[in-house]
């Protein structure tokens, strides 16, 4: 009889404080149990420059996710992403303008005017 292992984590991804109340927050609106539930960061073929991210609160991890804890937050992160996030920050701002998660990513080598894609 196997036991299914989780991976250990070998993605180092941060999150800042401002990111961090922000994701907190959705978890709360989501009602999802908190004991299980997690931020899901994932990268995906698209946007205007060959990947985009993708950010999702879920109640709990896949079964090969990476799951890595940061100031109480869990951080869902497939196989795939992790290759590409690798070092990345999560910031949430706010300005006049807009408010949004950015993405401060040492793994890309291009980008675009809106940042939310990136090549790599």
């Amino acid at each position: 009889m196997s036991m299914t292992q989780r991976p250990e984590a070998t993605v180092d991804i941060k999150v800042t404080n401002a990111a961090l109340e922000q994701v907190k927050q959705f978890i709360k609106q989501e009602q999802v149990p908190e004991e299980t539930a997690g931020l899901r960061v994932a990268v995906m073929p698209g946007g205007c420059s060959g990947f985009r991210y993708g950010l999702n609160i879920e109640e709990r991890p896949l079964d090969d996710d990476l799951v890595v804890s940061y100031s109480g937050l869990r951080i869902f992160v497939d196989a795939f992403s992790a290759q590409y996030l690798n070092g990345t920050e999560i910031d949430y701002v706010s300005t006049m303008q807009a408010s949004g998660f950015t993405f401060n990513n040492p793994n890309a080598t291009g980008g675009c005017g809106c940042g939310e894609s990136f090549s790599a």
